[in-house]
């Protein structure tokens, strides 16, 4: 009987095996089904950081003097004073996978290729059956408490599917297929964000070397920045969420509209470096053919002959049009990725805000209807947005989700609670009396 299983091994659920594995004794076991651990494989682009600072590691948040510290990460490989000569808070992203890696060979109930099949409640545990693509045989374990790290999966919109993935794929399989991609004479990016700011920044390096036209559609209103100030940034820590979750659930969607800047926005570096290139580019006569078009959505993509035609609407003009291309590349984002077993198993037995998000405690226990008698929890990091906030995938606050469910698991302070640690607040009930 372990104490908790986590379904999935993404920086969540690495993050909570690290932390269960430094101050506890609880008998745990994670599992994935993929080899080994690799972040966005297909986003690793070179050059590339991620967005949020060092700090907001696997462990720090929690334990800055942890061994699976990043600062204990780079002492080890002997890079502490190349970082600190960097001079810069970000880490490139090739680095924090290779970071999350070292941290993955020190835990050992890590396992991989091991898919979770089912999960069945048993009265006072769960019943995990996994599928060991090694071996080939299903195994099953009984966990107290499972937690359901299991990320999330490329929304490809359903009139955008059903081509080759070489000429049609999301920007999740860039790097597989970039060198193909390359071939083509014209390549056109679909939406907006950072993922797509990065693949046309690479692609745009990359276009002196080869003559494609390359193209950026998206129904955005513009090519805008993420808002970074230091005040807005506020709006990711734990004190936040308190607020967020305490809202009713149609004034929490309203709320994630209001901080859509937060979300969606793209990096001022990689827009500074967008615009370095267009610029030098546009002193030459024979400049690269490049289009950038926002108030633009795609609604549908067909194959015509060796290309294929994209059905355009600008819709504020309110004008339909029809665009070629014969490579395209889809900026259309994630949609969280909830396995098949779980709406058989518990799709009846736990409480719905709406179809398609269920209710979650602030401690991130999946509400229950039959919740008075239970003592047993499935605990959920998939699936939070609208629960916790816009935050919900920020990897600055994967450790405070951590801490509370460890410290919920464990009935004590395992972890401190780190509250009241922002200049803002939300509410007129937080004033002292």
């Amino acid at each position: 009987m372990y104490d908790c299983i986590g379904i999935g091994i993404g920086p969540y659920n690495l993050s909570l095996a690290a932390l269960m594995d430094e101050r506890t004794d609880l008998k745990v076991r994670f599992f994935d089904k993929t080899p080994e651990f690799q972040w966005h494989p297909g986003m690793l682009i070179d050059l590339t950081d991620l967005q949020v600072p060092f700090i907001a590691d696997l462990v720090t948040f929690a334990n800055p003097q942890s061994r699976y510290s990043y600062l204990n990460y780079l002492h080890n490989h002997n890079r502490l004073y190349k970082f600190f000569f960097f001079h810069k808070f970000e880490m490139p992203r090739q680095e924090y996978n290779d970071y999350a890696r070292w941290v993955v060979k020190q835990l050992p109930h890590c396992q991989f290729h091991s898919e979770v099949v089912g999960v069945k409640d048993n009265g006072d545990h769960y019943e995990v059956e996994v599928y060991n693509r090694r071996t080939d045989e299903r195994e099953v374990y009984q966990a107290k408490h499972v937690v359901m790290g299991t990320g999330s999966k490329p929304l490809i919109p359903d009139d955008m599917g059903g081509h080759p993935s070489e000429d049609v794929h999301h920007t999740s399989r860039y790097l597989f297929h970039k060198e193909t991609t390359m071939d083509s004479p014209s390549i056109t990016i679909i939406g907006s964000g950072q993922s797509a700011a990065e693949v046309f920044y690479d692609l745009l390096k990359e276009q002196k070397e080869h003559p494609y036209k390359l193209s950026w559609l998206t129904r955005s209103e513009g090519i805008l920045q993420l808002e970074s100030s230091k005040l807005g940034q506020e709006f990711f820590a734990p004190d936040y969420v308190d607020y967020f979750h305490s809202l009713s659930f149609e004034k929490r969607l309203k709320a994630l509209d209001t901080l859509d800047q937060l979300r969606n926005g793209i990096d001022m570096d990689t827009l500074n470096n967008i615009y370095n290139i267009l610029y030098n580019h546009s002193v030459s006569e024979s400049a690269p053919d490049i289009v950038i078009q926002p108030l633009t959505e795609v609604n549908q993509i067909s194959k015509q002959g060796d290309h294929y035609a994209l059905s355009c609407h600008q819709w504020q003009e309110e004008k339909d049009f029809t665009y070629t291309s014969g490579k395209i590349i889809l900026a259309t984002g994630y949609v969280p990725n909830i396995p098949p077993w779980f709406h058989d198993a518990f799709g009846d037995r736990i409480v719905w805000e709406d179809e398609k998000r269920f209710k979650v405690t602030r401690d991130y226990k999946l509400v229950f209807k039959d919740e008075e008698d239970r003592d047993h929890h499935f605990y959920t990091v998939t699936n939070l947005e609208h629960s916790h906030g816009a935050g919900a995938t920020n990897l600055g606050l994967a450790v405070d989700r951590n801490i509370a469910i460890i410290n919920d698991i464990c009935g004590e302070e395992v972890y401190k609670v780190q509250r009241h640690t922002i200049f803002s607040q939300f509410s007129m009930d937080e004033y002292p009396s």
